[in-house]
């Protein structure tokens, strides 16, 4: 099943029900007025939702439409709780170098995680807002997952059952300000403003035979300006999202719609590309001595998409400028 907000009058959008190929659409606002309500009604809606689902993709819903990406919100306009991890370590390893900083000695055994903005998620077609270009601004590809509610103390493998939806995530992320906001003890914090997410959030079976262990096992592919960037797969990440579930829920219940990202896509092959700047910075610094490629600047775009075994494309794109404000 796929999901959207449609944009609307109220902050959260209507939820609508989207079909398999991401050209029609339908609201279902008679069971939720929006996807953050419906998140904390799931077991009692998911049946309703799936029928729908299962009569719009055979032409039988009254009041379809067809989709155009920039009509709706990100997939969650705003909810409780966004905690983005980083369970890719190769990407762990390179923007550590970069800013000169020492391993977490815990690396391969507690994950890193930081809670981030989640009163609001920038529209994936909406502009990147950028007032001062010497925080170094950068795009971070990463796959989530949406929650129902997931109780304090949870097991990793309890912790996979509570997964309930998958969303794609930029990121976005001021590099200039991190090295000095953690010298400083406290962060992320203004180094790290709204984030968007795909348009669409889908349901694990949706991503069929590439749904295992806890991963999403698909290339996430970025292009930057209009030319091939990466395509990591984001079946390589270290922790699986039970495990980072667990680890946000080990002091905490997490409310129903809570999103929890990958972090940064990113594979040890090199061939793969990157899903951030940072990250191809530090391999050219790595080769040459210097990094290369700078930062975003005003009208830069990066897209964002992962697409199936069959070429269709499974959460929309992410497709975003950046504008000076």
């Amino acid at each position: 099943m796929k999901l959207g907000s449609l944009k609307s009058q109220s902050l959260d959008g209507e939820l609508c029900v989207i079909s398999r190929d991401l050209k029609t659409a339908v609201k279902a606002t008679h069971l939720a007025p929006n996807l953050r309500e419906a998140m904390e009604k799931w077991s009692q809606l998911e049946g309703s939702l799936q029928q729908i689902y299962t009569d719009l993709n055979n032409g039988k819903a009254n009041g379809a439409f067809a989709v155009k990406e920039s009509d709706f919100h990100s997939a969650l306009p705003r909810t409780w709780l966004f905690a983005d991890g980083s369970a890719f370590i190769y990407h762990i390893r390179l923007v550590r170098m970069a800013r000169k900083a020492a391993l977490p000695e815990t690396l391969t055994t507690v994950p890193l995680m930081y809670q981030g903005e989640c009163g609001q998620f920038l529209a994936p077609t909406q502009d990147i807002p950028q007032r001062d270009f010497s925080h170094g601004t950068d795009f971070e590809g990463e796959v989530g997952v949406v929650t129902d509610f997931v109780p304090m103390g949870v097991t990793p493998e309890q912790a996979l059952k509570h997964i309930k939806l998958f969303v794609l995530i930029n990121d976005v992320s001021l590099r200039g300000l991190i090295p000095e906001e953690l010298a400083g003890g406290f962060g992320f914090f203004q180094s790290k403003p709204a984030s968007a997410l795909s348009p669409f959030a889908v349901t694990a079976d949706e991503l069929g035979a590439a749904y295992k262990e806890g991963r999403v096992h698909l290339p996430l592919n970025v292009t930057f300006n209009g030319e091939f960037f990466g395509k990591a797969n984001a079946g390589a990440m270290h922790f699986h999202f039970g495990q980072l579930i667990a680890h946000a829920a080990k002091t905490r219940d997490l409310a129903a719609g809570t999103i929890i990202g990958s972090g940064t896509v990113s594979n040890e092959e090199q061939g793969a590309g990157s899903s951030c700047l940072a990250e191809k910075r530090m391999i050219e610094t790595i080769e040459t001595g210097a990094a290369k490629t700078p930062f975003m600047k005003a009208g830069d775009t990066v897209q964002m998409e992962m697409f199936g075994e069959n070429g269709q494309s499974i959460f929309g794109r992410i497709s975003q400028k950046v504008k000076s404000v």
